[in-house]
């Protein structure tokens, strides 16, 4: 069973359901704390692995951020040289880095959700835990005049377990399921749209290096009346 199903488990348990139908309360009151502190372990060193891949991700940004800048620069130098050839291939460098950087920008958005969702999972599991700790001697001092009493649920619940556990494994096998079609999907599939996406492309390139080219001799202008004026 993963970390997120044993943390759902645990979180949405009932301690005192589950020591009433164990045949040894003092024996499932230490798993179950034991079980809490083990997933913990487990939810810390995932947030940690996610935290660090922010970083990372942070880091991809700017540096794509950079390129796209310096490639801006470049055509605009290519330009002023009368290398139009130069100052397309540029524009095209910096298409590609504006690219990734969009990308890694809804990559970040979805590591910042994973992010929020396990410090909300870690502070619910540690009220758990926090909870079954304060509770541990009381519930084992309940253990002696609580025989009788769960020698009869026994007898009574024990089908209602059995069905309850099999519900559970049935939801565990649908998430399954559904998780293997969501790997198995394929992402990289190019739809009608991305299609007319990269034909229109070519022309936004061309509309850029026009709209440069403009630039440029506006503001080759001025320097010219400035030397004709001497």
């Amino acid at each position: 069973m993963g970390i997120f199903s044993r943390f759902t488990d645990i979180v949405n348990s009932n301690i005192n359901a589950l020591l009433d139908k164990a045949e040894d309360p003092e024996k499932m009151v230490r798993l179950i704390i034991q079980e809490m502190e083990d997933t913990l372990v487990e939810v810390r060193s995932a947030s940690a692995k996610t935290i660090a891949s922010k970083k990372d991700i942070v880091a991809q940004i700017s540096k794509t951020e950079a390129d796209a800048a310096d490639w801006q620069a470049k055509a605009e130098f290519a330009l002023s040289k009368d290398r139009e050839d130069l100052a397309r291939a540029a524009l095209q460098e910096k298409k590609k880095s504006n690219e990734a950087a969009e990308s890694l920008s809804k990559e970040l958005q979805i590591v910042e959700e994973q992010i929020g969702k396990l410090q909300t999972e870690t502070a619910q599991l540690q009220e758990k835990l926090a909870d079954a700790k304060a509770r541990q001697k009381t519930i084992i001092m309940r253990q002696k005049t609580a025989t009788s009493r769960l020698e009869v649920r026994k007898t009574l619940d024990s089908g209602k377990i059995d069905e309850a556990m099999g519900r559970f494994e049935q939801y565990e096998r649908k998430i399954d399921d559904i998780e293997s079609q969501v790997e198995a999907y394929d992402l990289g599939k190019k739809s009608l749209h991305d299609e007319f996406a990269e034909l229109e492309a070519g022309d936004k390139i061309n509309d850029e290096l026009e709209a440069l080219k403009a630039k440029m001799k506006q503001s080759a202008k001025p320097a010219g009346k400035s030397a004709k004026a001497k």
